[in-house]
């Protein structure tokens, strides 16, 4: 079966500019890949490691570290919404996304300033404005979509937060005059940190270990079906494998999901391009992640805990590649 028949979609959670104008073109020519992804931690590895950046810097050095950084990731941005654009045309995703400062996660006025302006900057729109999940969040995403923008509602851990989400999305609708332009949003929930936090305590308790992460993504992908939003889909990151006890494609094969979005890593693509086989899943039941979760919290592991936990671990790490970034373009 041709994935596309069930509408999954599989997205590059890469940027940088010299692997655009190659690389990048070539998988979205060839049909491999129909949108992309951009976070922090992404612009922090390519601008400080890529050649491809100096000579910007250089010509911008009158400019604060903030500016800068904006003037380099817009043209990326912009760049890729390009490449996009055809598919995006013709109705096949074709999506960018580009995060706000994440520095600004609590602070709803300035998010909702920044997501406008970077999306006006930009010029694209096929371009979508990176949100997280925060209460700051719910409301620059109600405004944004208000406003005509497409949004990615990125940093999603828990069920709590993607009902926030909803609402939010639900408001937006209610203040419409019209849902037929109503915006693109992605959901983008975080799949594998979970293994990887709990991993270790599950083998220590005799439970299945990689499991944690897709019973989750799973839950939440059932939820964002069962809404039944105009232009919503969910979209599972944090995809990529760490080590080698599981195969490179895991996170990609266990969550093949009609309409749904898997961003991924350059390496983890390859290796799902390179594998035989690429079976459709059926939704794993809300009864039985539930069961799931039950054995979890019997054996004393506080979900409520994990999930603000990881939403912490996540946020910061972004606010400390965003610091870091910042330094090395002053330096």
């Amino acid at each position: 079966m041709d994935l596309k028949d069930i509408n999954f979609s599989l997205w590059c959670d890469f940027i940088e500019r010299d692997f655009l104008k190659s690389g990048f073109k070539e998988l979205v020519e060839n049909g491999v890949v129909n949108g992309a992804t951009s976070n922090p931690a992404i612009f922090k590895a390519a601008i400080t490691s890529s050649p491809a950046y100096k000579e910007d810097i250089k010509r911008l050095s009158d400019k604060t570290p903030k500016e800068i950084y904006e003037e380099l990731a817009c043209k990326d941005i912009k760049d890729a919404a390009t490449i996009l654009e055809p598919l995006y045309k013709k109705g096949d995703d074709g999506f960018i996304s580009i995060e706000i400062d994440p520095t600004l996660c609590d602070d709803a006025k300035a998010s909702i300033e920044e997501g406008k302006r970077l999306y006006k900057k930009i010029g694209k729109d096929n371009v979508m404005i990176k949100v997280p999940a925060t209460e700051a969040g719910y409301e620059a995403i109600e405004e944004l979509l208000k406003d005509g923008i497409n949004v990615n509602i990125t940093l999603i851990f828990s069920p709590l937060q993607t009902k926030k989400s909803l609402d939010a999305i639900k408001r937006a609708w209610q203040q419409m005059d019209t849902l037929k332009n109503f915006p693109q949003v992605v959901i983008s929930v975080f799949v594998s940190r979970f293994d990887r936090k709990l991993d270790e305590t599950l083998l220590n308790k005799n439970i299945k270990p990689s499991l944690t992460g897709i019973y989750n993504a799973t839950k939440i992908y059932n939820m964002i079906e069962s809404a039944k939003l105009i232009n919503v889909r969910t979209l599972f990151a944090s995809t990529g494998v760490k080590g080698d006890n599981l195969p490179k494609d895991y996170y990609i094969k266990e969550l093949l999901y009609p309409n749904a979005i898997n961003t991924a890593p350059l390496k983890t693509i390859e290796s799902f391009l390179n594998s035989n086989t690429k079976e459709v899943k059926d939704p794993i039941s809300n009864k039985e992640i539930d069961d799931y979760f039950n054995v979890l919290e019997q054996q004393g592991i506080d979900l409520d805990k994990v999930y603000n936990d990881l939403m912490n671990e996540g946020v910061n790490a972004f606010k400390e590649a965003f610091k870091e970034m910042l330094g090395s373009i002053k330096s």
